[in-house]
């Protein structure tokens, strides 16, 4: 996206620069900074709870600012070229090592494996959102015994003995229940989920986000699970589950589902799992208008966001109360273009989670869901 204005880029969506007792990361994202399948280094260097990140890994970005290549705002956290660069910068050996990309096919290669049993030989835990799980591997194994580091597999599910079937007990959770999805996958979600718990808890709403994928369960999400490595008869379960403990933990007037894949995509099946265990009471959809074909599918066209609205309005008990649009290849201008053609079209909200004000998500939602001025007067009281 050409010369947007980013002077009001919320501030969560910026390298959190935490306290000394946040532990602290480098994040390795090689050849993928800034792309689709860098979605997890993307992510913690806009927003973690959970970690300060000292530094992104990609030669081929190398010397840059990591927030001036994402959103044109420098956070200080600077890419490097390699590991031992990002140890020569910070002076010491950062506590975790985190595998910042989500390739296709899930699993490490070799190079990949090398650099991370080097990071554990240093001293440093691992953190893994692939499938492939290095708690399972001997060589992982024996490396973290000989180092006294921890292995994170994000992904692992729970033993399938402990694994929950759906119960119908969201049906209980009597706040309303938004789930963010999309047309494609690795468009926003993720992101606009973020921005829109946050805005809402900004307005004097209590609002949870319930994540469902590896990269918000590493910025450090309360409440989640990585529905993808779920076997598909838990999936419901597992999700309403987590859904009912955020309401009995927190009381909230809001809880904001995360959304996964696309429900038009056949590559995926997460999107029907989130509909069926969380049975929101409304979907908020993210768009690429200047997305071609779905990722890694060229073969495959982006579907019209009016298509898909039908989709998830005809396969499930909701309604679709706005649209956000992912600017990526495009103008401010374009950016403008879009919000008002696809506001005409759809009748509904639009705008663009990152570069517009997040007042506009919290209007989406009142709009939808009125009765939270109540509470959001009450709150403010």
């Amino acid at each position: 996206m050409s010369d947007p204005d980013l002077s009001d880029l919320p501030i969560l969506l910026r390298a959190d620069r935490e306290t000394s007792n946040t532990p602290t990361a480098v994040v390795y994202c090689e050849a993928n900074f800034g792309d689709i399948d860098g979605k997890t280094a993307n992510g913690l260097v806009r927003h973690s709870e959970k970690y300060s990140i000292l530094s992104v890994i990609d030669s081929e970005k190398a010397g840059l600012d990591a927030g001036e290549v994402l959103d044109g705002v420098a956070n200080a956290i600077p890419i490097c070229r390699s590991l031992t660069e990002s140890l020569d910068q910070v002076g010491s050996i950062p506590d975790y090592f985190i595998y910042g990309m989500a390739p296709a096919t899930g699993m490490l290669s070799p190079t990949e494996r090398d650099l991370m049993l080097e990071a554990m030989r240093l001293g440093m835990h691992v953190v893994n959102g692939l499938h492939e799980f290095l708690s399972d591997d001997p060589e992982f194994v024996a490396a973290s015994i000989a180092n006294s580091v921890s292995i994170i597999d994000i992904r692992k599910p729970r033993a399938k003995k402990d694994l929950r079937m759906f119960s119908g007990r969201i049906h209980q959770v009597d706040c309303p229940r938004i789930a963010v999805l999309g047309t494609d996958c690795a468009i926003g979600k993720r992101t606009t989920a973020t921005i829109l718990t946050s805005a809402l808890n900004e307005r004097g709403i209590r609002a949870v986000m319930v994540g469902t994928g590896q990269t918000g369960l590493i910025q450090g999400a309360k409440y989640g699970v990585a529905l993808d490595a779920v076997p598909s008869q838990f999936c419901s379960g597992e999700l309403e589950a987590v859904i009912v403990e955020a309401f009995e933990e927190e009381s909230p007037d809001v809880i904001v589902v995360e959304g996964q894949g696309a429900l038009s995509h056949p590559a995926f099946s997460t999107s029907s799992f989130i509909l069926r265990g969380s049975c929101p009471h409304g979907v908020v959809l993210q768009h690429a208008p200047a997305r071609p074909h779905r990722c890694d599918f060229e073969q495959m066209a982006m579907p019209l966001p009016a298509t898909e609205a039908h989709l998830i309005e005809t396969f499930a008990d909701t309604q679709v109360i706005g649209l956000t649009i992912n600017h990526e290849n495009m103008t401010d201008t374009e950016v403008d273009a879009a919000i008002d053609r696809y506001g005409r079209e759809l009748g509904i909200p639009v705008t663009d989670a990152l570069t517009r004000p997040p007042e506009r998500l919290v209007e989406m939602v009142l709009r939808a869901f009125p009765d939270l001025e109540t509470t959001m007067v009450a709150g403010a009281l």
